[in-house]
C-alpha cells in the first residue's frame, strides 16, 4: 500500500510512540490506502477541533482511536453479526490491551470507537469521543468546515487525499456489513443500506412494539 507518512500536518504532530507506530501497521496492513487517508485526516480534524475549543486530551489515545475507527469494515476484523463500530473498537481494546494499557484507558478508547457514529450522544462525552465524533463528521459530511482554515485544508488533502470520497465512501461503508444489515437497526448506516440495495426494507422500531410478545 502505497501511503504518506509525516511527522506533522497543520500543526499536529502524528504520534509516532512504539504503540501508534504498531497500531498504523494494523491499519496498512488490513486496511486499504482509501481508510488510511481518511482515518489519518479524521484525527487531523479531531486534534484541530480539539486545538480550536482549547480542549485537553490524550494525543495518543485519540490516534489509535482514528487508526481503528473503520477497521471493523475490512474482513479481518469483520464479525458476523456486530456492528462495525463494535468489531474496531472490540479490536483496538484488545490491541491496547496486549500493550498492559489501563482498564480506564481501554475504554475510552472503546467508546471513542464505539460510538463515533452515534448523534446526540458522543458530542457529550469525554474529550476524545467528542473530538472523534466532530473529526468523523467533519471529513464524511463537512460538519465543522467553515472552522477549518483553507490553508489547512489544503494541506491536509494534499498529504491524504480523498480521492473521489463521495463517491466511494458509501460503499466502502456497505461493503463492512453487507452479510450483516440487521445490525444498521437503529443506526445511521440504515441510510447506507436504503442507498445501496433496492427495495431495502429497514426493520421498524414501532413494528416492533406493536408485534411484541406481549398479549395486551
Amino acid at each position: 500500500m502505497s501511503v504518506t507518512k509525516l511527522k506533522s500536518v497543520a500543526g499536529i504532530v502524528i504520534p509516532d510512540s512504539k504503540i501508534a507506530t504498531e497500531a498504523t501497521e494494523l491499519l496498512l496492513e488490513h486496511g486499504t490506502s482509501f481508510i488510511y487517508n481518511h482515518s489519518l485526516r479524521v484525527f487531523l480534524f479531531s486534534s484541530l477541533n480539539g486545538k480550536r475549543l482549547n480542549v485537553k486530551y490524550d494525543a495518543e489515545l485519540l490516534y489509535i482511536s482514528a487508526v481503528f475507527h473503520d477497521l471493523g469494515l475490512v474482513p479481518h476484523y469483520s464479525s458476523p453479526d456486530l456492528r462495525f463500530e463494535v468489531d474496531g473498537a472490540n479490536a483496538a481494546r484488545d490491541f491496547l490491551k496486549s500493550h498492559g494499557v489501563p482498564k480506564e484507558q481501554l475504554q475510552l478508547v472503546w467508546d471513542t470507537i464505539a460510538l463515533h457514529t452515534t448523534i446526540g450522544i458522543a458530542e457529550y462525552k469525554e474529550p476524545e469521543v467528542a473530538l472523534m465524533y466532530s473529526g468523523v463528521g467533519l471529513d464524511v459530511m463537512g460538519e465543522g468546515y467553515e472552522h477549518l482554515s483553507e490553508e489547512h485544508r489544503h494541506e491536509i488533502i494534499k498529504a491524504f487525499p480523498r480521492t473521489d470520497f463521495k463517491k466511494r465512501i458509501i460503499p466502502t461503508f456497505f461493503s463492512g456489513f453487507e452479510h450483516k444489515t440487521d445490525t444498521t437497526f437503529g443506526n445511521i448506516k440504515a441510510d447506507v443500506c436504503a442507498y445501496m440495495i433496492p427495495g431495502f426494507q429497514r426493520k421498524n422500531f414501532c413494528d416492533c412494539i406493536l408485534h411484541s410478545p406481549w398479549n395486551e
